[in-house]
């Protein structure tokens, strides 16, 4: 699993960056080369959130299989 790097801002944090992104890009009248940029920002921003919220799905599935074994 890939380590979080320290730079990397909370979940919270990159949806409202990748939002903000979007709303940019939906406006459009950016350079081409500004557009590139933020689009690779997005892509990375999405892929950190989903990463993070793949880690939080896992989570919540093993705590409720260990409840579930508990009283099953």
């Amino acid at each position: 699993m890939p380590t979080k790097r320290n730079t990397d801002p909370p979940f919270e944090e990159c949806l409202q960056q990748l939002d903000e992104i979007v709303r940019k890009l939906e406006a459009g009248g950016l350079p081409l080369e500004e557009s590139v940029t933020l689009f690779e920002e997005a892509m990375r921003l999405a892929k950190l959130c989903n990463t993070r919220l793949d880690a939080a799905e896992l989570r919540i599935d093993r705590k409720s299989t260990r409840l579930n074994s508990s009283h099953g």
